[in-house]
């Protein structure tokens, strides 16, 4: 039995650079957040109230 697996299409060059930059703009936004202690607080008292 052999089973292989169909090729696949290489991801384009653009479409991983631009999933790279969406991943490193969306890291510099949540560290971004931790600059903010009002809001640290409340994501926390949120949280705490799920339990």
């Amino acid at each position: 039995m052999n089973h292989q697996l169909p090729p696949q299409k290489p991801v384009p060059r653009a479409l991983r650079w631009l999933g790279g930059a969406v991943a490193v703009l969306l890291c510099l936004v949540v560290f971004g957040f931790y600059t903010v202690p009002e809001f640290m607080v409340m994501l926390a008292d949120q949280m705490w109230a799920c339990f």
